[in-house]
């Protein structure tokens, strides 16, 4: 048998393990506070056993924390009561926590796993301020490393997804990461410590569980060293990983000319001839960085990507959650921001109207038919005939029904068909200026006029329309 310090281990090479994945990952630098996840299961009884062994070695001061789901009240006091007595023959301070599950993932629209998942880690963060812990640990095994890396498998995760947990992520590292279920289970009944089996992890109707329980252990049968396998290779796939991380937080840092909760744009030449590896992390990492883009999935990546080197100016894509893709001359726009619609504005002759959701201004002059400030006209200025004008005009955005007679074309159109037919973005229709006489369009703004207010030889009076950058 084998000491530390006056404790007698059972088992002795599992807490040499522990000690030399602690200081392989340097989760610990001594004189520390840690906070403990403690569930009263093996693994996280196990990893509590084996930190207070450790604590002389490296100073640590111990907290435990059990956070309670609200799932199973039939249960939990006991749980509850078995890690106090735990903590109190160790010495540890000990600290609840209840979270509710079932509100959260109603509210946010998850499942339980994820809700639970969510508001545990947020428990943890604020019982680790609350006990000043420099790090959170959790009981996370090589077990739980294999079922992850399967589970992400099935689901298509590239190479970061099959990484799998790591084993320090900010203040929570997992001594226990390249152990496994068995050798924990061992140890524990070597050291003659109990433990509690949550029932819900018995259920084969949760993904994980099956696989735990169903599928791994045929897997096993084939490769025993299963496990010890998947962890090897998430190992070299997280250093890969973090390898390739580098690159693009390199490349990502002079691509970004705007960004903000809802929208980033990225300069497009470099996209454009990037290789394909970088661009898909290139653009993973663009999106992780922007709250308003969260759901865009791998799917959606490989549709980005066509769009940046096969789309054309002005084309884009329109994605779950009202997420926009729009590839501009210059750069790569993705955005959650709401497309402008236009209020209602009177616009006074002569005056103008500064159209605020537009950024833009439209003005209303009068000229006498011979002035010769009466130019060509073009998509920025129209002329018309003053005297068909009865009343103040009105800007508004377009509304179901509208038509008009585009000049030139001498026949009554759809304004929808119009759009379609000058390939308007539809998230940019609601933008354009519809200028009225009454209820008769007389302008769209920016595009056609309407035939039925053009000049003509008896016009006497001129209107001069136009549609400016608001200063």
């Amino acid at each position: 048998m084998k000491t530390v310090k006056g404790h007698i281990l059972a088992n002795p090479d599992l807490p040499d393990k522990v000690d030399s994945t602690i200081k392989k990952h340097s989760m610990l630098a001594g004189s520390e506070t840690v906070l403990v996840g403690l569930s009263g299961g093996t693994d996280s009884v196990c990893l509590l056993t084996l930190l207070n062994r450790l604590k002389d070695e490296y100073k640590l001061e111990l907290h435990a924390i059990y956070i309670d789901h609200g799932l199973r009240p039939e249960e939990i006091p006991g749980e509850i009561e078995f890690c106090k007595n735990l903590c109190e023959n160790l010495k540890i301070h000990f600290i609840t926590k209840s979270i509710d599950v079932t509100s959260y993932a109603k509210e946010h629209s998850l499942n339980k796993q994820e809700a639970a998942r969510e508001l545990r880690y947020k428990a943890f963060e604020e019982a680790g301020i609350e006990t000043n812990a420099s790090k959170i640990a959790l009981a996370h095994n090589a077990d739980d490393q294999a079922e992850t890396f399967f589970m992400r498998t099935l689901r298509g995760s590239g190479q970061k997804g099959l990484s799998g947990i790591p084993p320090v992520r900010g203040k929570i590292i997992r001594p226990l990461i390249e152990i496994e279920r068995d050798e924990i289970e061992n140890f524990l009944a070597d050291a003659s410590q109990s433990y509690i089996t949550d029932s819900s992890n018995l259920k084969k109707d949760y993904f994980r569980n099956w696989l735990r329980l169903s599928v791994l252990p045929e897997f096993k049968k084939k490769n025993p060293e299963l496990i010890r396998t998947i962890s090897r290779i998430s190992d070299i796939m997280r250093e890969e990983d973090n390898y390739l991380e580098l690159i693009v937080t390199k490349t990502l840092m002079k691509l970004i000319p705007k960004k903000t909760d809802s929208t980033i744009e990225l300069f497009l030449v470099p996209l454009e001839t990037m290789d394909r590896v970088i661009l898909r992390r290139v653009l993973r990492r663009a999106i992780d960085a922007v709250k308003g883009l969260r759901g865009i999935n791998f799917v959606h990546i490989e549709d980005i990507i066509s769009l940046i080197k096969k789309g054309d100016s002005g084309d884009r894509l329109y994605l779950p959650k009202g997420i926009r893709v729009i590839k501009g001359y210059a750069t790569l726009i993705l955005t959650s921001e709401r497309p402008a619609i236009l209020g209602r504005y009177r616009l006074d002759i002569p005056g103008e109207a500064v159209l605020r959701e537009a950024g833009i201004l439209i003005r209303a002059s009068l000229l006498d038919s011979h002035e010769s400030e009466v130019g060509t006209e073009g998509r920025e200025t129209f002329f018309l005939d003053a005297d068909t004008i009865k009343t103040a005009l009105t800007i508004r955005s377009r509304e179901a029904g509208d038509f008009f007679y585009p000049a030139g074309f001498g026949k009554r159109k759809k304004l929808q068909d119009f759009f379609v037919d000058e390939k308007v973005p539809r998230d940019e229709r609601d933008a354009i200026p519809i200028v009225l006489s009454g209820d008769d369009i007389v302008w769209i703004a920016g595009y056609r006029a309407d035939e039925r207010f053009k000049v003509t030889d008896l016009t006497k009076k001129i209107l001069m329309l136009e549609i400016k950058i608001a200063r």
